[in-house]
């Protein structure tokens, strides 16, 4: 089975956010214990009196709240790149992400519509594997949000109903929310999801850079990292060189 592990940055409600950003990173079953574990040791580094209380999350990371707040900024700056770099390295991950300029679907709610993009390229992504004769079931786990109740609806419908792109196929089970304290998974999670919101909204590449050939990508083509604009706007962004432009929904 391979988990694909999602939480958000940005919000829907905030008119300075001009994105809503869903992303993670999909796994096989037998990986999370070692990423985790590799989490755990920078945790040790950072904060040794108390490790297992460190939660990793950018925005926490990069403004010094929390327990990252007696850190120093280069200090935390590393351990973000250095949890980043982990991801970059493991051969058996794959990052999924779906950026939703929010003007660009209104009045669809973008959170909804991230969500329903990135079940399904998870999805194919799975269809991939069965046609290589590799069939894995797949399953999504989310950051306990306000969007649960909407988005077990959701993923509910997309069993019986379908989607506009077509039916899940490869899911074995509606998604599943954790509290992300209790898993290093979540926080992996997060810390793409900000590297992203530092691409998109702050113009910051360097946490994406690290982790951007790490998107889920054959045959020369981009899947797994989707950017949605309004129809009368350009784009240079890594998403838009490396796939066709998706056409906004309105």
């Amino acid at each position: 089975m391979h988990l694909l592990y999602l939480d958000d940055s940005g919000s829907v409600a905030n008119g300075a956010d001009r994105h809503l950003i869903l992303a993670g990173l999909s796994v096989f079953e037998r990986i999370p214990y070692w990423l985790s574990s590799q989490l755990d040791s920078i945790a040790a580094e950072v904060w040794p009196q108390a490790p297992h209380m460190l939660e990793f999350r950018g925005g926490d990371i990069f403004s010094g709240r929390k327990h990252w707040r007696g850190i120093g900024k280069t200090d935390r700056h590393a351990a973000y790149e250095r949890a980043l770099s982990i991801i970059r390295d493991s051969r058996e991950t794959r990052l999924f992400g779906a950026v939703i300029h929010k003007t660009a679907i209104a009045p669809t709610d973008p959170m909804e519509f991230a969500f329903e993009n990135v079940c399904n390229r998870f999805d194919r992504f799975l269809g991939r594997l069965h046609q290589r004769n590799d069939t894995q079931r797949g399953l999504i786990v989310l950051d306990e949000s306000s969007h649960e109740t909407s988005l077990q609806r959701l993923s509910r419908e997309f069993r019986t109903d379908g989607h506009r792109w077509g039916r899940l196929r490869n899911l074995a089970e509606v998604p599943l929310f954790v509290d992300s304290r209790a898993t290093r998974m979540i926080q992996y999670a997060d810390l793409v999801a900000y590297a992203l919101r530092q691409y998109y909204e702050r113009g910051n590449a360097r946490p994406f850079d690290i982790i951007a050939d790490k998107f889920d990508a054959e045959g020369g083509m981009m899947h797994g990292l989707v950017h949605f604009i309004p129809p009368d706007e350009q784009c240079g962004c890594f998403a838009c060189r490396n796939r066709p432009r998706p056409r906004a929904v309105g």
